[in-house]
């Protein structure tokens, strides 16, 4: 299902703003996983617990490997602001800009293969719509883009060489700036004992001071809060069928549960946002000795201008603890940007 509410209004002769709100909802969508085959848990007041010792269940069908699977249970919602801005070409400027404000929630971002993002997790919990619930992998809260071109005018009192030589100049250039894409805090390995071919779990989330927000922006070697993270905690209702996570030494996390699901959900971190100025600058000569239209046009072309890092998601960053539990050297550490740094690129292009 989807709807939409537009308004707009010409607020001069050539300016128009267009205010309007998006929204669709999505029921049995299909959700995609790379493994379907492993042990099942059960549903505790304290969330889903694998069996005590970890590894000692036995898969939905322990004669085969890998099991693809694909289902029809997914839901998925949008909802958006959008606002636009447009100026028509008069006076040899014109101008254009767009704003959106929206979420994208969804049970799972794959259907085609299972993971079709980099921040997708590749086998979601068929078994609870829960656990996969949360922001979409492609879900961009924020984006503003402007445009504009400009004709430089070219006084008429310019005799033939100055109008030749100074005239004929465009100007152009667009500013792209939006937030980030969301990501997922993992714990490696197979800490619950799923047995499947491609197995994940959760850390928990904590709710204390300093942990209103996960993350630390521009800082780039602890990007994301690891203070805000623990290992899955053993509820005393659930201590004796608890397994502790044992560092590398083998010595007992007293406290821990690592055979119960996290509770810090899916793509609960959002990475950092990017702002970005590309710029244009034309110079057109036209040679009516070979026709009226006959033109050599020199481009110089500026992309991110002001030569601005851009960091990169940490994609490969997001796995916190190990499966021991011990943590991991560089989690939340940001190691690339999203974009090139200045480039320029100069040409002559011949038009006719």
């Amino acid at each position: 299902m989807i709807w939409n509410l537009n308004v707009e209004q010409a607020i001069t002769p050539n300016t128009t703003l267009s205010v309007g709100y998006v929204g669709n909802h999505g029921v049995h969508m299909l959700n995609r996983a790379d493994d379907v085959n492993l042990v099942m848990p059960t549903l505790t007041p304290f969330g889903y617990l694998w069996p005590s010792p970890i590894g000692s269940g036995t898969r939905v069908n322990p004669n085969v490997g890998k099991i693809y699977g694909e289902f029809w249970d997914g839901t998925a919602l949008y909802d958006a602001l959008e606002v636009r801005l447009s100026k028509k070409l008069s006076h040899g400027f014109q101008v254009q800009g767009s704003f959106t404000w929206g979420k994208s929630i969804d049970t799972g971002s794959a259907s085609v293969i299972g993971d079709p993002f980099s921040n997708s997790i590749t086998s979601l919990l068929q078994f609870c719509s829960a656990c996969r619930r949360g922001p979409s992998d492609f879900n961009i809260a924020h984006t503003l883009v402007v445009n504009y071109i400009w004709d430089v005018p070219t006084p008429k009192n310019w005799d033939g060489f100055a109008s030749h030589v100074l005239g004929g100049w465009e100007l152009g250039g667009i500013v792209t700036a939006e937030s980030g894409v969301p990501i997922t805090p993992l714990i490696g390995g197979d800490p619950l004992g799923e047995k499947s071919t491609d197995p994940f779990a959760y850390p928990n989330r904590l709710t204390g001071p300093g942990c209103g927000s996960l993350v630390n922006p521009g800082n780039t070697t602890n990007y994301i809060k690891l203070s805000c993270f623990s290992l899955p905690t053993a509820p005393a209702a659930l201590a004796a069928q608890c397994v502790p996570f044992a560092s590398a030494t083998r010595v007992p996390i007293a406290g821990t549960c690592a055979n119960l699901f996290g509770n810090a959900g899916r793509n609960s971190i959002v990475g950092p946002g990017l702002v970005n100025f590309d710029a244009s600058l034309f110079k057109n000569n036209y040679i009516k000795k070979i026709s009226e239209a006959f033109n050599i046009q020199f481009r110089a072309e500026f992309f991110n201008v002001f030569n601005r890092a851009n960091f990169a998601t940490p994609f490969d960053n997001e796995t916190l603890f190990d499966s021991h539990g011990s943590p991991v050297a560089g989690a939340g550490a940001i190691d690339q940007t999203s974009t090139p740094s200045r480039e320029i690129q100069l040409a002559l292009k011949v038009i006719w």
